[in-house]
């Protein structure tokens, strides 16, 4: 992902992606829609993508023709699901460019996925007095699952801290990476403050001292290309509702090796090899990991949004929500006084996260809402790294593949009227 280039000027900023934008949002039918009585602006995009007629129409279209259990069924319904299913889990291995779908762990989110290792990988391998390195700019999803095993078993949890702009501090990260460190658990892009962590350092660096490394990936693969084989990375976990995929579904990927030797989570269905009442054997890889009926649909639905950001190029998306990043700052930099843009890191994604002087953040949320503009406030699941940095709550503008320039502007002038009506 490219430099955040504030010098560039907002004339000479091409005004439009590799692809054909308005052919693109013709595809998500929310954004035809209407908001008080103003055409919609949806600028909330890192806590949730829309999602496109691809998407609904695979799941719907599942649930019409298809509807049954995966595994076992015998019947042709049952065989269609399962071959769905499965040709979701495959598309998520090409996607991310793993070894093999096994290593393709379908999980509800990102907030699962790294439970599902704190309490399988880090309950057999972590001991009293070992510590999980993470960094100030966690989600809380990745703060607390490590501090649950701390209560359980005596880990003990460091803090890589920031710098003033919001990036990590890589002089700390390389003095606490010492041989008391068993796991790096890190964020790849901050929700609160978008700044992308340098995860070709930390991984080569954590790797050098058998160290593996979990990574947070829910705001990085919407984003950007991911290659999980290209990055060594031991875990990784994002969700499908921030990718343009439905809700309730996630993916862990891990090396099959750390799979293959970690105990199942969850007990129940479709885990199982052989149940007796003196013993239980398990399934191998990926349904080990899997108990009870999955989420079939959603599944289905997270290939459908892997096929779509792969028609529409995950680089061109990349690039286009740069140039929307760079647009949007310096408007808002140019117009309003009294602005504060938290996390101005030089690797940043499409993310602002800003407070204005004498308007609280809700007031803020609250009206712009009322002329039609979607934003995020409050902390963001980040508390520690914004009180850190001296507030409670931020409102929080993000892009994705089919925000224009417009909507910019629609974004800024509300801010402006908003502005005005608060101080």
């Amino acid at each position: 992902m490219s430099n955040l280039n504030l010098t560039s000027g907002a004339g000479v900023l091409p005004r439009q992606p590799a692809y054909d934008l308005m052919a693109l949002r013709a595809e998500f039918p929310i954004l035809a829609r209407e908001v008080n009585g103003k055409p919609l602006v949806y600028l909330d995009n890192a806590a949730t993508s829309q999602k496109p007629l691809s998407v609904i129409e695979a799941m719907d279209d599942y649930y019409r023709q298809t509807n049954a259990n995966i595994h076992r069924g015998l019947h042709t319904l049952s065989q269609e699901a399962t071959d769905a299913h499965e040709l979701a889990r495959q598309k998520v291995q090409g996607f991310i460019n793993a070894a093999s779908s096994r290593e393709v762990i379908f999980t509800r989110g990102t907030t699962e996925s790294i439970n599902l290792v704190a309490q399988s990988w880090g309950r057999t391998n972590l001991k009293a007095g070992d510590q999980v390195l993470v960094s100030m700019m966690e989600h809380h999803a990745n703060i607390v699952p490590w501090q649950l095993l701390r209560e359980q078993i005596g880990i003990e949890l460091k803090v890589i801290p920031i710098l003033p702009d919001g990036s990590l501090d890589m002089d700390a990260f390389h003095r606490l990476l010492t041989p008391q460190v068993k796991l790096v658990s890190i964020t790849q892009v901050s929700n609160a403050l978008g700044s992308i962590t340098p995860l070709e350092q930390i991984i080569p660096a954590a790797h050098a001292l058998g160290i593996p490394v979990l990574v947070d990936g829910a705001q990085g693969i919407p984003h950007q290309p991911v290659d999980v084989q290209a990055l060594d990375v031991d875990f990784y976990a994002f969700s499908g509702h921030k990718m343009y995929g439905p809700t309730g579904i996630g993916v862990l990927y891990g090396k099959a090796e750390l799979l293959d030797a970690m105990p199942p989570w969850q007990g129940g269905g479709d885990m199982i090899d052989v149940v007796t009442f003196e013993k239980t054997t398990w399934a191998g890889l990926p349904h080990k990991f899997e108990a009870g009926t999955p989420a079939i649909a959603e599944a289905i639905g997270l290939g459908a949004a892997v096929d779509w950001m792969q028609r529409v190029g995950v680089q061109a998306i990349s690039d286009w929500e740069h140039q929307l990043l760079v647009y949007a700052t310096e408007r808002m930099k140019a117009e309003l006084p009294g602005l504060r843009i938290l996390g101005e890191a030089a690797h940043k994604a499409g993310v602002i996260s800003f407070v204005l002087e004498d308007a609280h953040a809700q007031d803020l949320g609250l009206l712009t809402d009322q002329l039609g503009v979607a934003i995020r406030t409050g902390h963001h699941c980040a508390m520690p790294v914004l009180h850190h940095l001296g507030v409670n709550a931020t409102a929080r503008a993000s892009f994705a593949a089919y925000n224009t320039f417009e909507e910019v502007d629609a974004f800024v002038a509300a801010l402006v009227r908003v502005r005005e009506m608060l101080i």
